[in-house]
């Protein structure tokens, strides 16, 4: 009896090797005569750079060469921006290395290289750099007055989206209830296990480039624009990567300068980031002011809402940046019904590092917008908050179901979700609780949190992606290599940073073709072996990759049915497939597809006109995008007296389609509600007056550790997908999208009777205190 892979818990491959170290990272190669670059980065948010003197440098032991940008400026071209948004979008040119004005600190100035990383790293102290201060400019608000210093010279602002449906006056007008709020998305540093790494080898005619990033294929193409290097002279890999979260989807100075350095010098150049290195110069996440309104009828249902973003970019428009506040604007209006919707968006320069694409990119800070909106909306109507989503969320019998902002969900069961979560959270009972303790007065009040989310995953369709202006296509490659031996081959175009993509490939090809999971190897990350892809980000790898493989298979089986049907001496029509087997129906003769591909091999006898190979490619671009979608439930208990929140428990219940491998799904959950409690509770980047980053090292910028995280109840619902053969809908991001607004939900609802309606996230017990402080003083007692 064959075993059903898809659907099978099982154990992931690649962990073995991952998880005692026995792999290739970046920072472990090594090649014959490699050197170690290190760069000097600017310690002033905004000035001119009137002196950079390297010679010092150049004369101390093991320094091989040092340069300044200046003297790269005519071979280092300018970073690419792949979305401009707007017709009229601002794109600075955006040097790898400063040559006139620095714009953020840790822009890189200069840089030595050495025989290795540490006389590097001493000898930059050595060169001397003149700068002459211009203001910084920080605050988004202000960086939009007429009379703010200029980042760039044509101005602070990027660009300026509207978008409209319905007729939103019509809402607003006379509506009996209006809720107005304004939301700060705090900006976030991605912190991945493995810092960023950059290797680059020639050997004079081509260009090999190591990279710890999540899109190999992407910065292929992106090198050859910049540099000018054929894009068939470049070769990019990307061995196992250390995580990424959207930090490594990115095309980076290091990346682009090493490769530069490598051809100007002749030799292997090498540079790892530190930590402290790292906070300043990965690209940085969120960033936004949200100002919603929302307007609504007396029992609650929703007839418009009003979204105006201001989004700091950062100094400079990096690969996706002017893009990634875009991808919320069909998300605010969520699971929810409505009358009409607005959106407008003003992306603003600033002097701190850029913005970019960060778990989620867009779709968490929308998902955090109109849930903390349905709460706040309840608390006007004196209703519950899960009441007041019920009577406006779309229900299941009404999928498919185009909402206002114009997508159309194929599928869902949120009341599923919502009554599943609330069984094993047992919600009715810990409202009673709620209700005893203010009634005591308890020092240490409960909260409860609830999100009710959907997004939009599987960030693909390509004619979609070029109406929104997207710089690329959003199709994926696969490929299924049948071995003589009948072992299996899949190239994937989709490079994984910690997915699982080698065991979930493997069981959607073992059911596929009824060979064994073991018999299969994933092959991945290497533009000269999967020479074609799109890459990974967007919670698109299995939604568009493991399909595209798919895809493949059955390419294999056609061709493999040709061949049975030769050998076996009856019509293809006449053959039935079935774990791994073609057999002509009503008899016991049949070929394996192991034998079939020994036979195509030998290729003794073969039909006329067919190759000695099963071999098979395909691409597959969807239609549109997936739609999974869920409810999670926080309940926080907050001590008045300290400040201090601690997450009591936490229930998720998900709908991800058609799941290929339940620990994997459980991983990235349990993953991505990490990320999205620490948002709410833990993390922030912080910039001082002059524009220093105050959170360099980790000592500053807080992460959770395990102890800080509270034990997640996890379960699931499945509204299989119908935009994909495999019914899923993709997982990676969900976690994080869901969970912010259910935390910081949950400490507003225990603050609540203190006549408090926000706290800034974090909500660290400091300001959590000094909010019931300042109420106190106003004369607020719950």
């Amino acid at each position: 009896m064959t075993v059903q892979e898809v659907g099978r818990p099982r154990r992931r491959k690649e962990d073995t090797r991952l998880l005692t170290g026995r792999t290739q990272w970046t920072d472990n190669l090594s090649r014959p005569g490699m050197l170690h670059v290190m760069f000097l980065r600017s310690p002033m948010a905004h000035a001119r750079i009137t002196r950079v003197d390297v010679s010092g440098a150049r004369d101390l032991p093991g320094v091989v060469a040092a340069f300044s940008g200046q003297d790269l400026a005519a071979e280092q071209g300018s970073l690419p921006c792949a979305w401009p948004v707007t017709e009229d979008v601002v794109i600075p040119d955006h040097p790898p290395m400063a040559v006139t004005e620095v714009r953020y600190v840790g822009e890189a100035v200069a840089c030595v290289i050495a025989t290795d990383r540490y006389r590097a790293a001493d000898a930059l102290d050595a060169i001397e750099v003149d700068y002459e201060p211009l203001p910084a400019v920080l605050d988004m608000n202000e960086a939009l007055a007429p009379d703010s210093p200029k980042v760039h010279e044509a101005g602070n602002k990027a660009y300026s989206m509207q978008i409209t449906s319905g007729d939103i006056e019509a809402a607003f007008r006379d509506a009996p209830v209006v809720v107005e709020r304004t939301f700060t998305q705090q900006r976030l540093i991605p912190s991945a296990m493995e810092p960023r790494a950059v290797l680059a080898d020639t050997d004079g005619e081509s260009y090999t480039l190591w990279t710890s990033s999540q899109i190999p294929h992407v910065l292929r193409v992106m090198l050859a624009v910049t540099t000018g290097i054929p894009e068939h002279k470049i070769r990019v890999v990307a061995p196992d990567v250390g995580g990424g979260f959207g930090s490594k989807l990115q095309v980076t100075a290091e990346e682009v300068l090493c490769l530069l350095l490598a051809r100007r010098i002749g030799r292997p150049v090498k540079w790892t980031e530190s930590r402290s290195e790292g906070n300043l110069t990965v690209h940085h996440g969120r960033d936004q002011i949200q100002h919603l309104r929302l307007a609504a009828d007396a029992d609650g249902r929703i007839r418009g809402l009003r979204v105006e973003l201001i989004a700091d970019m950062g100094a400079y428009l990096l690969l996706l940046t002017p893009g990634i506040p875009l991808l919320g604007a069909s998300m605010f209006n969520a699971i929810y019904k409505m009358d009409a919707y607005e959106f407008g968006c003003t992306g603003v320069f600033t002097t701190k590092m850029p913005t970019d694409a960060y778990r989620g990119a867009g779709r968490p800070e929308a998902t955090f917008g109109i849930e903390r909106m349905m709460d706040e909306l309840a608390a006007e109507l004196h209703m519950d908050p899960l009441e007041v989503r019920r009577r406006n969320w779309i229900r299941h019998e009404e999928f498919p179901y185009t909402t206002i902002s114009g997508l159309t969900y194929d599928s869902g069961n949120y009341e599923a979700a919502t009554e599943r979560a609330l069984s094993l959270f047992g919600y009715d009972k810990l409202r009673a609780e709620q209700a005893d303790r203010r009634d005591r007065g308890d020092p240490v009040q409960l909260g409860i949190g609830v999100s009710t989310y959907t997004e939009m995953c599987g960030l693909a369709p390509s004619r979609l992606l070029g109406e929104g202006r997207f710089g690329a296509g959003g199709w994926e490659h696969g490929e299924v290599r049948m071995l003589p031996t009948g072992k299996v081959e899949v190239v994937t175009g989709s490079s994984p940073h910690g997915q699982g993509h080698v065991t979930s490939w493997s069981q959607i090809v073992a059911d596929a073709l009824g060979v064994p999971f073991e018999d299969i190897t994933v092959l991945h990350g290497d533009t000269a072996i999967a020479h074609k892809g799109m890459d990974t980000y967007g919670s698109r790898s299995l939604v568009v990759g493991g399909i595209a493989v798919l895809k493949a298979c059955e390419k294999v089986k056609d061709k493999a049915r040709v061949l049975a049907a030769h050998l076996l001496e009856c019509s293809p029509d006449d053959l039935e497939f079935e774990a791994g087997t073609f057999k002509v129906r009503g008899t016991d003769s049949g070929k394996t597809i192991q034998e079939l591909a020994f036979a195509a091999f030998t290729a003794h006898n073969l039909p006329d006109g067919v190759e000695a190979r099963l071999d098979s490619v395909a691409t597959f671009d969807p239609e549109t995008y997936s739609f999974p979608h869920g409810t999670h439930l926080c309940a926080v208990e907050v001590d008045t007296e300290t400040g201090r929140t601690k997450i009591r428990s936490y229930v998720a219940v998900d709908d991800i389609g058609k799941v290929i491998n339940p620990l994997i799904v459980e991983g990235q959950l349990h993953g991505g509600i990490a990320q999205g409690i620490a948002q709410a509770l833990f993390e922030e980047a912080v910039y001082d007056a002059e524009g220093n980053l105050l959170t360099t090292t980790m000592a500053d910028y807080l992460l959770p550790s395990a102890a800080d995280l509270p034990d997640v109840t996890l379960d699931r619902t499945e509204s299989p997908a119908t935009s994909n053969p495999l019914g899923a809908k993709g997982v990676g991001e969900a976690g994080t999208i869901a969970s912010t607004p259910a935390v910081v939900n949950a400490v507003v609802d225990a603050l609540r009777p203190y006549g408090i309606d926000d706290v800034r996230m974090p909500c660290t017990p400091e300001r959590v205190w000094r909010a019931l402080q300042e109420r106190a003083q106003e004369g607020e007692r719950p």
